[in-house]
């Protein structure tokens, strides 16, 4: 009975010891891993804090845009934020604009939307005294303090120019487009419309949305060659149509000219390939570098004009050859 007893106490003993051995190397391997050891920081002072929201964060058009104003931030002391959707939705740009706006930044870039909500945000931040910036596609109805990009009607001018020499005979013409409710895609689809009506052999057949994205674009493509079989041309109006247009006529081993938007690297290697015959050079890059500027004169108390267009130029294969064309761009 006594050795019994005393075993037991032992194993108590044992299991107790352990346990407070294990217990020991918790609290230390915890605090090791998990403990953020003080360090001396020396705060960076910044001289102004700017909010651009973008419409799809990883879109790769908007990662120039955010590379021209993060290289122009770094350069006048400016701290740069950079937000936006993973995946484009409105609600969420304008979650973050509020967000911003409660948080008394000092400037505001973002692209335009239409919608009441965007307008009463803008006029919001124009009360509190923060400055709003659209790219890419404006809102002239808004308080926003000026607009820089694209002429977007005449970028669609340019396409519609290049599909008139770069075709013979009638062509029937499908329109990928990246969102219907975009002002920039509706005034390049206006000035491209505008252009080539004026050729009787041309015809708009139909129009399709991509939703911005090259996965969008193929279905687009499909959808319009599934329902009019009888396509000769396609007009892609945002970056990623031109890769998802060529992608399916590829497929399809279909021959069509293809008017494309923007110099991606990915668009550039189909410019010289021959796979698409012209595409609308934009300069995202400058787009979000001047607005940081911009915005800095106007905290100098300056008053740029209200429109700040950037380049927009026609890009072709035989650019690519020859190396003559800027290749800085994308959407």
């Amino acid at each position: 009975m006594g050795d019994t007893m005393i075993l037991k106490r032992s194993i108590y003993v044992i299991l107790f010891v352990l346990l407070a051995i294990n217990f020991m190397m918790m609290l230390f391997f915890g605090k090791e891993t998990f403990q953020i050891k003080n360090k001396p920081a020396t705060a960076v002072k910044y001289d102004y804090h700017f909010v651009l929201i973008s419409e799809e964060e990883d879109n790769p058009y908007w990662r120039l845009i955010e590379k021209g104003a993060r290289d122009a931030a770094e350069k006048n002391n400016v701290y740069l934020e950079y937000l936006g959707p993973k995946q484009v939705d409105n609600s969420e740009q304008l979650k973050y604009m509020d967000q911003s706006i409660a948080g008394n930044v000092d400037g505001l870039i973002a692209q335009g939307i239409t919608s009441k909500r965007f307008d009463q945000l803008v006029n919001k931040a124009f009360e509190k005294g923060i400055p709003f910036v659209t790219v890419d596609t404006d809102a002239p109805e808004s308080d926003r303090a000026f607009y820089v990009g694209s002429d977007n009607y005449r970028a669609g001018v340019l396409a519609g120019e290049a599909l008139i020499k770069g075709t013979q005979g009638e062509q029937n013409v499908g329109i990928v487009t990246g969102r219907l409710d975009s002002s920039s895609q509706q005034l390049r689809i206006r000035g491209f419309k505008d252009t080539i009506q004026q050729n009787r052999r041309m015809e708009v057949v139909a129009i399709k949305e991509s939703n911005i994205t090259k996965s969008g674009a193929v279905q687009a493509t499909y959808d319009l060659l599934r329902e009019h079989p009888d396509v000769t041309a396609f007009y892609g109006t945002s970056a990623l149509d031109g890769t998802g247009i060529s992608q399916v006529v590829n497929q399809l081993q279909l021959d069509p000219t293809i008017i494309s938007f923007d110099i991606l690297p990915q668009t550039i290697k189909l410019l010289e390939k021959g796979s698409i015959d012209a595409t609308v050079a934009q300069y995202p890059y400058e787009m979000g570098y001047q607005a940081i500027e911009l915005l800095l004169r106007l905290e100098r108390g300056e008053h740029p004009d209200e429109l700040q267009f950037t380049k927009t130029k026609l890009v072709r294969p035989e650019h690519v050859h020859s190396k003559k064309a800027p290749l800085k761009g994308g959407e």
